[in-house]
């Protein structure tokens, strides 16, 4: 008999798969996922017919990587393997108080965005919500992870259903209980998964831009040429978020390539008035690319133009560059 994993169901699976109390489903979550228990039958307070019952059934499903790289910054990139044979990285960044787990939605990725590693590998399938929180709580140091981005391999949106859980069981109180203002998706954009996200899910969302004209992004990033940034911009305006809720655009600055002052103001543009806030972030070159970032004072240059502009802005500060764990790189270090 295969057991199922109960790591991935909600609660209420849960109770319907060990046919108990709503208590008793609640306390088997909380077990789960606080305590990474692994073992059933230790569980407490849980009557041990129920216990006995789902231990015939099911298994915790919690596994730990297959390997890891460490870098000189500190930050630590992962490799899992599920029991599908499907691998996929995970990377773990420590500043300060903040612990910021950044894992992946799919084994590769379909996007096919040329300056991505990730695209290069290829596609490998859809992970399940339990090989989404297994990176996690597979970690040595889940109990002190506070913020969780899907900024690795894969794109989020298209893989929604098992995205959507994941942000659940990561919100929800019988589950890791993280504020829905610590968890961020971040997407090239699929129109249909940036809708039901917005209409489910309380968690912030995040474009990968590229280009603030649609010619000029279509090339780098295909999925322009069905889902246009443009419109998926004007969603992210119309939605209203509320004041918990933050709507970002990424922007990888490539020298002489998106960092003239055409493309400021195509930024300015497109942002002024939006509420949405834009992250800059150093481009981070493949193998047989002969492109490289735009210099630290452009993008300082960048930065101050778009905040007297009345746009929200930041410099993200890139790390694990040398394990292969920056932006766009997840995939390089498999074999």
């Amino acid at each position: 008999m295969i057991k199922r994993s109960l790591c991935g169901l909600t609660a209420d699976e849960i109770r319907i798969l060990a046919e108990c109390n709503t208590s008793q489903a609640t306390a088997i979550a909380n077990y789960l996922y606080k305590k990474k228990i692994g073992d059933i039958m230790l569980i407490p307070g849980i009557s041990k017919v129920v216990k006995e019952e789902l231990n015939k059934i099911s298994l915790p499903g919690i596994y730990g990587p297959v390997a890891s790289k460490r870098s000189s910054d500190g930050t630590t990139k992962y490799l899992f393997r599920n029991e599908s044979g499907q691998e996929f990285e995970t990377v773990l960044l420590t500043d300060n108080k903040r612990t910021t787990v950044c894992v992946s939605s799919q084994s590769g990725c379909r996007m096919g965005c040329p300056f991505c590693v990730t695209g290069k590998y290829g596609f490998r399938g859809n992970l399940s919500a339990g090989d989404i929180l297994t990176q996690i709580l597979g970690l040595p140091v889940s109990e002190k992870v506070t913020h969780v981005v899907f900024m690795g391999m894969g794109e989020p949106m298209d893989n929604i259903d098992n995205v959507l859980k994941a942000c659940n069981i990561l919100s929800a109180e019988w589950g890791l209980a993280l504020s829905p203002r610590n968890i961020t998706v971040s997407t090239v954009g699929i129109t249909p998964g940036i809708k039901c996200f917005l209409q489910k899910s309380r968690c912030n969302i995040a474009l990968s831009l590229y280009s603030p004209f649609p010619e000029e992004r279509y090339r780098t990033v295909p999925a322009e040429k069905k889902y246009p940034a443009h419109e998926i911009i004007q969603i992210m305006k119309d939605h209203q978020p509320g004041r918990k809720r933050r709507m970002s655009v990424a922007y990888i600055m490539i020298m002489d390539t998106n960092d003239t002052e055409e493309h400021l103001e195509g930024l300015k543009a497109l942002l002024r008035g939006s509420g949405i806030r834009i992250n800059l972030i150093p481009y981070h070159a493949i193998p047989g690319d002969d492109n490289i970032s735009s210099s630290p004072e452009r993008m300082h240059y960048f930065n101050h133009e778009l905040v007297i502009s009345g746009i929200s802005a930041s410099i993200r500060k890139s790390k694990g560059i040398d394990v292969s764990a920056a932006c766009g790189l997840l995939a390089s270090g498999l074999k």
